[in-house]
């Protein structure tokens, strides 16, 4: 696979998954853009391409859940500008505090974890459309969670978000299915060793879980050509082959 030329934004870069997959497109070729809120995770992982031989890539300081439509719209204009066009969206950012029952959710944790899975995510795939419609190709992919878009007991605000978001894929994918230009797909990535199932699981013994690394041939899939066509579809990164 190769990603030359592929300009590709990529949100929660400096988390766990968010880094992982940076970095394997880097390797193949791509331009990534690194948006995160945490400038020292954004640097880490600038390092980490360039140190790999990756095209350097451009960090972006970004608050999903603190910035505003004006500023959403600022970030696309500044694409735009520089790139011409987008022909990635990895909606990698995730807010998971607890699993918490309704009775003692806390309004505060309810409207953070929604802003940054969901309403975040409506926010800046709608801003970038235009953008992206300019790429031959483009390929948006958000990322879900097995077991709690199943609607489970005590998944609260989280479980509620990724219900929605995969609900918003759908939506999305039908919507622009004819004009043959931009797929839409949802990742779910399983159980592996980062730093949200070590929160979420704590007790869990993650020497049994599979690398993070694991899932680099499924963000290289979901944005090289091989995957054209293929939009509206749920990859489970446990039973989908490549």
């Amino acid at each position: 696979m190769s990603l030359t030329d592929q300009v590709i934004l990529i949100t929660g870069a400096g988390g766990g998954l968010g880094s992982t997959a940076a970095l394997a497109l880097a390797r193949q070729g791509a331009q990534v853009i690194l948006l995160d809120k945490s400038i020292p995770k954004l640097e880490k992982v600038y390092d980490a391409i360039v140190s790999a031989g990756g095209i350097e890539p451009i960090m972006y300081p970004f608050d999903l859940a603190g910035a505003s439509e004006v500023h959403y719209q600022e970030m696309a204009d500044a694409i735009e500008q520089r790139y011409g066009s987008l022909h990635g969206l990895l909606h990698s950012a995730v807010e998971f505090s607890a699993y918490t029952p309704i009775a003692i959710h806390k309004t505060q944790d309810w409207g953070h974890t929604l802003n940054v899975n969901l309403n975040a995510a409506f926010l800046l795939t709608r801003v970038l459309l235009p953008v992206m419609q300019k790429s031959q190709h483009a390929s948006i992919v958000f990322t879900s969670d097995a077991l709690d878009r199943q609607a489970r007991a005590y998944s609260g605000a989280f479980g509620v978000s990724k219900i929605a978001l995969e609900g918003f894929a759908k939506i999305l994918a039908e919507e622009l299915e004819a004009g043959q230009k931009i797929r839409v797909n949802t990742l779910l990535p399983g159980p592996v060793d980062s730093p949200m199932r070590k929160k979420a699981y704590p007790a869990e013994d993650k020497t049994k879980l599979p690398a993070m690394e694991s899932l680099n041939k499924f963000y290289c899939y979901l944005f090289d050509t091989a995957s054209i066509g293929m939009t509206g579809q749920i990859i489970d990164a446990q039973t989908f082959t490549i």
